[in-house]
């Protein structure tokens, strides 16, 4: 176990690079039991991890650039675990179900590149290894969407990667500017996330420091007025694309924020709550209605990912224990659900070819496996209880009450309309009658796509049902985390906000 997060990290790219030499029949199951590997040692690294302590476990130091302070540490904690175990478990259920036959061997080596990253993202406790595996996330998502996508695919691309690239440029003059801080400090370079959190700095160095790692993280989220780049990306990016941006790539901006500005910038963030809120309201409501509006069932599921993605943000924000869990947990079950909704549009797409929900009506009696799974999981999008959405939304909102009544009941209105568009999606394409000829013939789920959507429901439900195994951990990471920002806060204003106490619930 000394080295297990290395090997998390850099196992997938070097089966990748291996992969090049294995024939194209074989690729398909090479790729599939690299994931599922991958995804073992995810496991592995869960059951050995020690959910009552409260710090970074199975830490790796090395210097790489000693007299700058760069160097390759690793660690996880009850934060980062399990968005770990949610990007392994998501490439292997992408893998599982992929449909994509065209140049078969590249795509498979650019999603096992990019779980690479994915991994290294959650688990870099040096700024600058962050930020390496930050941009190299953006080569082969830029590569999927460009090669395999729509036909605007190539506008679609490289929207994604000037917005995502002008974005971290940005957050990277402030991580330079923060090692600067520190060397003036301490006399030292670091580049350590963990040793910035120590940092304490005038409320003006933090309010502008904040801003550029807000700005870089809130790209990625997306949040208005930045998410124009998302339902783009969506919308020409193909399936497995449109999965692994959901379920995983953005959790990167709102992972980013709990592990970066909150910790080193706790009065900023203070600061920064109202305005940070509103516009998570503005997210929540206005891409809520704006999905209402789509003909197209995978725009309407790319607008309502922004939208709950407002959600995890407000949370994040509530600078309680009770939110800031519920937001972590919020991400996972966001990833879950939104991964099987694309996955699901996906699956009906490479029957039709469309994916616009006046060509269908009546699925339901002609594809009926296909139609209960996406009954659940349109029902887990909504915050039905029961299913792990609901655990995540209704902590991220309760932890906001506590700072303002008003703004959480509007969030609040996020689950009324998530259930007028994402019922209305189901109604339009899945009963009345069949009145198209060529919905009469469809096929029903096939056994690669049954058990790869089988699979992510079995895990909303479980986690809906008995979220404790992921919740304890987190909260345990969580209540750490808070108490040491309350702590560290200069101003009697944030330490009034922020709360390192929990409240008592049942609710696990």
């Amino acid at each position: 176990m000394d080295h297990i997060l290395s090997v998390l990290v850099f196992f997938p790219v070097v089966a990748g690079l291996l992969g090049f030499v294995v024939s194209k029949e074989s690729i398909r199951a090479y790729g599939i039991s690299v994931a599922a590997i991958e995804f073992l040692l995810s496991l592995w690294l869960w059951f050995s991890f020690d959910g009552s302590y409260p710090g970074m476990q199975f830490v790796e130091i090395l210097p790489l650039i000693p007299s700058f302070g760069i160097s390759y540490y690793l660690g996880v904690d009850g934060i980062s675990l399990f968005i770990v175990v949610l990007s392994t478990f998501i490439t292997l259920i992408g893998l599982i179900a992929l449909s994509i036959e065209k140049d078969l061997k590249n795509m498979i080596i650019s999603l096992l590149f990019l779980e690479m990253t994915m991994v290294g993202v959650f688990l870099s406790l040096d700024a600058i290894l962050f930020y390496v595996f930050w941009e190299l996330s953006l080569v082969p998502m830029l590569y999927i969407i460009g090669a395999w996508g729509g036909e605007l695919r190539i506008y679609a691309a490289i929207k994604f990667f000037l917005y995502t690239f002008a974005g971290s440029l940005i957050m990277l003059v402030g991580m330079l500017v923060m090692a600067y801080l520190y060397y003036q400090a301490t006399g030292v370079w670091s580049f350590a996330i963990t040793e910035w959190h120590r940092l304490i700095l005038p409320m003006n160095y933090q309010i502008w420091l904040f801003i550029a790692f807000f700005i870089g993280l809130a790209i990625k989220v997306p949040m208005f007025p930045f998410h124009t780049w998302l339902p783009y990306a969506h919308g020409q990016a193909p399936t497995i694309g449109s999965v692994i941006l959901a379920a995983v790539l953005l959790k990167m901006g709102t992972y980013g924020l709990v592990r970066l500005p909150l910790p080193m910038f706790p009065d900023a963030s203070v600061y920064m709550i109202y305005p940070v809120a509103i516009l998570s309201l503005i997210m929540i409501i206005y891409t809520a209605m704006v999905a209402y509006a789509q003909e197209d069932m995978k725009q309407v599921i790319a607008y309502s990912s922004v939208s709950h993605m407002g959600v995890i943000v407000l949370g994040t924000f509530a600078m309680n224990p009770e939110g800031i869990a519920g937001s972590v947990f919020f991400m996972l079950s966001h990833g879950i659900v939104s991964g099987a909704l694309f996955m699901l549009v996906g699956v009906i797409y490479d029957r039709r070819h469309t994916k616009l929900m006046s060509e269908f009506g009546g699925l339901a009696k002609v594809m009926p496996r296909y139609a209960t799974i996406m009954g659940i999981m349109v029902m887990a999008s909504v915050g039905l209880p029961l299913t792990m959405s609901f655990v995540g939304e209704f902590l991220s909102l309760a932890g906001f009450y506590q700072v303002s009544h008003t703004m959480t009941i509007l969030a609040g209105t996020s689950i009324i309309l998530g259930a007028v568009y994402m019922l209305t999606l189901y109604k339009k394409s899945f009963f009345g009658d069949v009145v198209h000829e060529k919905n009469k013939d469809l096929k029903d789920l096939n056994g690669k796509e049954s058990m790869a959507l089988w699979s992510l429901v079995l895990v909303t439900v479980w986690l809906g049902v008995y979220p404790k195994p992921v919740l304890e951990p987190i909260n345990t990471s969580v209540e750490s985390l808070v108490s040491f920002m309350h702590k560290k806060a200069i101003t009697d204003e944030a330490k009034s906000v922020i709360k390192p106490t929990v409240i008592k619930r049942e609710a696990e």
